[in-house]
């Protein structure tokens, strides 16, 4: 299983959108579960990013919501670091 690392942003982010709505809290962690297991998992949506977020990939959290990650190089399995977490607006 591949280690999930949160970025200081990415923690911010998530504090502040548990607060607005701490429902939320139960299917941000399961998604962070599966993403662990199998970033590429069909219910995720995950796909790469171009342009500006080159090399950044995205997957769905729930209906308007998105985490943005890299894959961090390590062994045996890439690390997943996580860079920010909010709606589709907010993240992009």
């Amino acid at each position: 299983m591949r280690r999930v690392l949160p970025t200081p942003h990415f923690f911010r982010a998530y504090k502040r959108i548990t607060k607005k709505n701490p429902k939320l809290a139960t299917g941000i962690a399961q998604t962070l579960e599966q993403l662990a297991s199998d970033p590429f998992q069909a219910s995720l949506e995950t796909h790469k990013l171009k342009g500006a977020f080159a090399g950044v990939w995205s997957c769905s959290a729930g209906y308007d919501l998105r985490i943005l990650f890299e894959f961090v190089a390590n062994e045996p399995e890439d690390d997943l670091l996580l860079i920010n977490i909010g709606t589709h607006d907010d993240v992009y």
